[in-house]
């Protein structure tokens, strides 16, 4: 699965766009550098019943952004992306 597909998912499972979680874990204050995976893991499977998986893809968009290491890009592997920036604004909204 690729990571937009991850986050694709999570939008279905929550009904929340990437990008209005990050806002969410920015205002629980889960956001900084000094908060560990654990911490935000914990919230998404307390509040949106996340697994391991789709929480972090999450922990990396909401501690590093939208940019992906470009060694998945056009790739034909299990994590394979269209791109090394990924879409968090909805899949309705999504570019072709």
């Amino acid at each position: 699965m690729s990571f937009q597909a991850y986050l694709d998912t999570i939008e279905d499972k929550t009904g929340l766009t990437p990008r209005q979680l990050v806002e969410i874990a920015e205002k629980r204050g889960l956001a900084g550098d000094d908060v560990k995976a654990g911490e935000i893991l914990e919230w998404l499977k307390a509040d949106y019943g996340l697994g391991r998986g789709h929480g972090m893809a999450l922990v990396h968009v909401i501690k590093k952004g939208d940019q992906i290491d470009a060694k998945h890009v056009g790739t034909t592997g299990v994590h394979r992306d269209d791109s090394d920036t990924l879409w968090l604004d909805g899949k309705a909204s999504k570019p072709a």
